[in-house]
């Protein structure tokens, strides 16, 4: 996968870490110490950020190769890269790259694992991720699900079309929902009309109303199944699960019906564990 962060965010990211260079490595006397960095999965994982690694070790003047790229399954001991260049150099780039490998490859292996559940249940199942991620971290985020196999469910504001309950509440409540979705469609016809919804009741009106999609929010598995019973199959929209979603659910919401299951959860998921050893090197 090509590289989301630019050269001026990893920069950034260094100079953050490092805003007067390596003080220790400095008054040790290392700077010019020919030396080595290899990076290896210490657990199984699904990798994300290496070409971000790789590509800030060498604006560093380090020479990289990379053995992994991101989406890649690995299992402990897999290889991911190795540099060469100055000790300066590999341990002023260290941290930053070993914790944008680990971060992105967390949420990259919490959005496989519930692609995976999912695709047990229901092969044609899409799991698709918000935009909830942290604040400033929306591209390695988005990066990092799309290795996990998992789909982006909105990349903003702009791109998708969602009708909230809280646009029919500033419009004067459930009674505007037909006027809105008809207004939606005359406005943005080239767009699929999503209607999130609370109840099975709204969720029926909305359908009735030609919502394209139905967006169960904190629907149980049985409230979505209930749902796709009472629609009829050739007229039903589409139907996706929302809120509290992760792989040990995920199997459950898509037996239950939802072809969608937009999902959060990647997010908050631990980071993965990367190891990363420096030695000296004969240049």
């Amino acid at each position: 996968m090509m590289p989301v962060l630019d050269d001026a965010a990893l920069w950034a990211l260094l100079r953050e870490d490092a805003p007067y260079g390596d003080l220790t490595t400095r008054a040790l006397g290392l700077d010019g110490t020919p030396a080595r960095l290899t990076a290896a999965a210490r657990g199984p994982m699904t990798l994300c950020g290496a070409e971000e690694a790789a590509r800030l070790l060498s604006l560093l003047g380090a020479s990289v190769r990379v053995q992994a790229a991101s989406g890649n399954a690995l299992e402990a001991g897999a290889p991911i890269l190795a540099a060469d260049g100055p000790a300066e150099t590999l341990l002023l780039g260290w941290k930053v790259s070993q914790t944008l490998m680990e971060w992105a490859s967390g949420i990259a292996t919490r959005a496989r694992a519930i692609v995976d559940a999912a695709h047990a249940a229901r092969p044609d199942a899409v799991v698709a991720c918000t935009r909830k991620a942290v604040p400033g971290t929306r591209a390695l985020s988005a990066k990092a699900v799309l290795a996990g196999g998992a789909s982006l469910h909105r990349t903003g504001l702009s791109d998708t079309v969602l009708l909230f309950p809280e646009h029919r509440a500033v419009a004067g409540g459930e009674a505007a929902l037909g006027g809105q979705i008809a207004s939606l469609r005359h406005a943005c016809p080239e767009r699929t009309v999503v209607v999130e919804v609370k109840t099975v009741d709204a969720a029926l009106t909305a359908a009735r109303h030609g919502a394209d999609m139905l967006q169960l929010e904190k629907f149980t598995p049985d409230q979505v199944a209930d749902v796709a019973a009472r629609l009829p199959p050739a007229t039903r929209p589409c139907l996706a699960a929302a809120g509290g979603i992760g792989a040990a659910n995920a199997g459950d919401y898509a037996r239950a019906g939802a072809r969608v299951l937009v999902t959060s959860a990647p997010y908050t998921a631990p980071p993965a564990d990367v190891a990363v050893t420096l030695t000296r090197s004969d240049g």
